[in-house]
């Protein structure tokens, strides 16, 4: 089991007043950036806006605190909302809170188990897939705010949605419409084409580039709401506006049944999770120079999961966006993420009552410029580069998340990568014939002689010489149970033949395992030689010690 030492604890040697001024720029930059993604994601999944805040604030501090990461900001994710909101249609938010404590008993335990580096192994075309996938459902879950319809709860499912919509569309709000659209222009000028004029602006264009293009947004569609009385929803006519408090401690209702129930979304959202936060390390550590701690940020992912759905949270992870604003702020230690949390804190308590004018159709913009950011669209266009294996995974894993559900997305992925790559290594693995006479026969085995590749050994049991057959192991890599026990079942062909088998080669996890299986015990000493030319030089001498 791992340690736990938060990389917070590492990071504050030689902390001083100037790193303390970066971290503290860093936090407040971050902690306006998060204000309105944070609702929009727990808007997204079903939820009230303060939902999203709340989780930004608990587990965003949480996962600062004890993180295995200098710089990564956690909190609502847009990866999470086509499962939370599956979760509350099916389940209902009670049940969503023990989900999401579920799921932070799952991180902390892989944490523990030191199982941050097995995330890494999941294929690119499985990850590409979902996130793509995710990314589509969400854009698409925002166009009931984007079009200003009146449409209460909306489906789930892709179809579902599909169906609504088409039904609902002629009811649009034309000033719903225009005003999302004219956000969403503005988030992309502001984002894609006011950095490449910037220069031309001199340093007015460094300054504006700074300000986060969400916040823009959002303060000038809720000015201009307000001031023309634009007639479009806003959190204040949905929601009653956000508390201006922290909640106090629930506690939920825990039987059996509904943990078993639960039990598939809780895993989901867990591997969700430690895939999205390890990822989000992973391109953090590109920018600073340096490593993250994968097992401590699983558990420090785990206890903000536990911790936070019951004071009113949703699921929590690492997050991109947020982490990428918080390294070019200038953080260098987790107090930015802190101070990130408790910036929001401080809004909550003190600019509550400012959030009833939020328009919602300005955060669907937000969002669908979230989920197009989100996406890796230029995956498709590249797919011809790559074999069909590849192919089929990513789109098979896409379309799955997208008109089935995310989980048997992932398992099917998985499932795919998996056969594939037995596939591929056991093509990889083979046989060369180095002699063939009646007498003697010897083969050099390349590659790694699993349960893919146990062919290689049966084969060579139909055409067995009369008096002895060598095998050369100094370019296998691996055997396994599977391979050991066909090897057993050739020395007994032999045996029974009256051919002697020498191995050749033997070194590290071949000879390992075959000494603990006992075959070198049948075998006998004289059955194993350090290499191939002595093994043929002494059977052709005909020498006792071989």
């Amino acid at each position: 089991m791992t340690v736990f030492q938060p990389k917070l604890r590492a990071a504050l040697r030689g902390y001083n007043r100037e790193r303390l001024l970066k971290d503290v720029g860093a936090g407040l930059t971050v902690g306006v950036v998060a204000l309105p993604l944070a609702m929009a994601f727990a808007i997204a999944s079903g939820l009230k806006p303060e939902t999203g805040l709340f989780t930004a604030i608990i587990a965003g501090f949480l996962i600062s605190l004890l993180g295995g990461s200098r710089v990564q900001v956690g909190g609502p994710a847009g990866a999470f909302i086509v499962i939370v909101y599956g979760i509350v249609q099916r389940y209902g938010v009670a049940n969503l809170v023990i989900a999401t404590a579920m799921s932070g008993v799952m991180l902390l335990g892989m944490g523990l188990l030191r199982m941050g580096t097995l995330v890494r192994f999941i294929p690119v075309a499985v990850i590409i897939g979902f996130t793509n996938g995710i990314a589509v459902l969400i854009a698409l879950s925002q166009i009931k705010d984007f079009l200003g319809l009146s449409v209460s709860p909306m489906p789930a499912d892709f179809a579902g949605i599909v169906e609504t919509i088409a039904l609902h569309a002629s009811d649009f709000n034309p000033w719903a419409l225009g005003l999302a659209c004219a956000c969403l222009a503005l988030l992309v000028l502001w984002q894609l084409v006011l950095p490449r004029c910037s220069r031309g602006l001199g340093g007015l264009g460094g300054k504006l580039i700074s300000i986060p293009g969400a916040v823009v947004v959002l303060v000038l569609a809720t000015l201009g709401c307000a001031l023309l009385e634009v007639p479009v929803q806003t959190i204040g006519s949905r929601f009653g506006g956000i508390p201006s408090a922290l909640p106090a401690l629930a506690w939920p209702d825990f039987r059996w049944d509904t943990v078993h129930q639960l039990l598939m979304p809780a895993l989901t959202l867990a591997v969700l999770g430690a895939i999205e936060s390890l990822l989000c390390a992973r391109v953090a550590d590109g920018m600073i120079g340096d490593r993250h701690d994968p097992n401590q940020e699983l558990m420090a992912q785990g206890i903000a999961n536990l911790v936070t759905p019951f004071f009113g949270g949703m699921p929590a992870t690492g997050t991109i966006a947020r982490t990428v604003t918080n390294v070019k702020s200038g953080a260098n230690t987790p107090v930015a993420g802190m101070v990130h949390a408790l910036t929001l804190l401080v809004v909550i308590l003190v600019a509550a009552p400012l959030a009833f004018h939020i328009p919602l159709p300005a955060l669907s913009a937000i969002l669908v410029f979230v989920a197009w950011n989100m996406g890796d669209w230029r995956a498709f266009a590249q797919l011809q580069q790559f074999r069909l294996p590849y192919r089929s995974t990513l789109l098979a894993v896409f379309l799955l998340t997208v008109l089935v559900d995310l989980t048997v997305a992932v398992e099917v992925g998985l499932m795919a990568a998996c056969l594939t790559f037995i596939y591929r290594i056991s093509s990889l693995t083979r046989s060369e014939c180095v002699l063939d006479t009646p007498q003697l026969q010897a083969h050099r085995l390349h590659g790694a002689v699993f349960f893919g590749a146990v062919q290689l050994l049966e084969h060579l049991e139909s055409r067995l010489p009369h008096q002895a057959l060598v095998l050369d192991w100094k370019n296998v890599m691996y055997l396994d149970s599977s391979g050991a026990e066909a090897l057993h079942n050739l020395l007994k062909v032999c045996q029974q033949h009256r051919v002697r088998l020498v191995l050749a080669g033997l070194s590290h996890q071949p000879l390992d395992i075959l000494q603990r299986t006992g075959f070198l015990a049948l075998l006998g000493s004289a059955g194993v030689v350090a290499d191939l030319p002595l093994a043929l030089a002494a059977l052709n001498a005909d020498t006792p010690q071989v």
